[in-house]
């Protein structure tokens, strides 16, 4: 079963649609949102069964230019 995260980015000043047309060329996240607040983006991603989460991440996401800062919440159980 492949891990469920949701990774919050923060771009830098005016690159932010030039970041989600990055992602969305990518193909790997399931959903991504513009959002509000302290964050511009919002992604929902699920890592295969058997990488290694954080290095997923920095292989897949966080090497598009632009990216200032992520915030990467795993989750556990579906209630």
């Amino acid at each position: 079963m492949s891990t469920c995260v949701f990774i919050q980015l923060r771009c830098k000043p005016g690159t932010t649609y030039r970041v989600a047309e990055e992602i969305v060329l990518r193909e790997i996240h399931s959903e991504l949102f513009s959002t509000s607040g302290e964050y511009d983006l919002l992604l929902k991603l699920y890592i295969p069964k058997d990488a290694d989460v954080g290095k997923y991440i920095n292989d897949h996401l966080l090497d598009i230019d632009g990216i200032e800062r992520s915030l990467t919440t795993l989750t556990f159980n579906a209630f």
